[in-house]
């Protein structure tokens, strides 16, 4: 049994642990709020451009000389898989949850025999995974430095994406993140981004839509798909920064409830221990006084 002076310094190092996620929970609340802002407002400009998108694929439907962005490569060998995670911990399961549908994925794809290749965005994601796929990823990107990410930081990782698919390194790219939902809710997602690709109502949407393209669809879709690439993997660093700091309060405010129980059971504990030693001590000069 532990004495007093263990239990009065336990009470202590757990009252100055609350006090940490105390305010770690008011930090990630006061940065959710700017981070959900920016994660809501980029959906509608991603959303939009994909139906863009959708509509000049429509009409572009059996081009042989479609853009290799939209149209592939015509094989599905090499895939190359960009697992964007947190910079930090102390988020619940957010990292973990984008770790672990990108290494389902990774491992289904190996069992049929196929190439994976990873990027990683974010030190967790990096670190986690190095340990199972140390030769399948060809790359690392950090923003730790980053005190609020921008596009810039998208358009790099980008960059480095459509350089390995027109040197002609892998046929598919699949972008993991965290969709936010809500403090308590952050989905896993797994998106396509090369080739393009778009669901059925989409589809539907831009084929029941005629337009006049200036300059022709070929064109265009040169020019937009490299950028929706961009814009996909930006909403994709907005989404995952808000999902972090929804999970990081989260967790933090169970860590700090947990610690208030904590604290309650050592004081319990301590109390009692103190009052069996005081009655004991009460004990022994009654006797003693008997005894006199």
């Amino acid at each position: 049994m532990p004495s007093l002076k263990d239990l009065k310094n336990r009470i202590a190092s757990v009252k100055a642990t609350q006090k940490i996620t105390k305010a770690m929970k008011m930090v990630a609340a006061a940065k959710l709020r700017r981070a959900q802002e920016a994660a809501e407002a980029a959906r509608p400009y991603a959303e939009r451009m994909t139906k863009v998108l959708a509509g000049l694929s429509a009409a572009n439907a059996g081009n042989a000389e479609a853009p290799l962005l939209l149209s592939g490569t015509g094989k599905d060998q090499v895939h190359l898989l960009i697992v964007a995670t947190g910079e930090r911990g102390l988020a619940g399961g957010f990292n973990s949850s984008i770790i672990r549908l990108a290494r389902d994925h990774a491992l289904k794809l190996l069992a049929q025999g196929k190439m994976v290749k990873i990027i990683t965005v974010g030190r967790k994601g990096n670190d986690i995974l190095r340990r199972t796929f140390k030769d399948n990823i060809v790359d690392y990107v950090t923003f730790r430095e980053i005190k609020q990410l921008g596009f810039a930081q998208a358009d790099e990782v980008a960059h480095k994406v459509l350089a390995l698919y027109n040197a002609g390194e892998f046929d598919i790219a699949t972008l993991f993140y965290a969709r936010f939902q809500s403090v308590i809710s952050q989905v896993a997602t797994a998106s396509q981004i090369i080739p393009a690709t778009f669901d059925a109502t989409q589809a539907a949407d831009a084929s029941s839509a005629l337009y006049e393209y200036e300059p022709s669809e070929e064109e265009i879709l040169e020019d937009l798909l490299p950028k929706n690439v961009a814009i996909q993997i930006f909403r994709a660093l907005l989404e995952n920064n808000a999902s972090f700091y929804g999970a990081q309060m989260s967790a933090m405010d169970n860590a700090t409830r947990n610690a208030g129980d904590m604290i309650n059971k050592l004081t319990l504990s301590y109390n009692r221990q103190r009052q069996a030693q005081i009655t004991k001590e009460l004990i022994e000069i009654i006797s003693g006084a008997e005894a006199l």
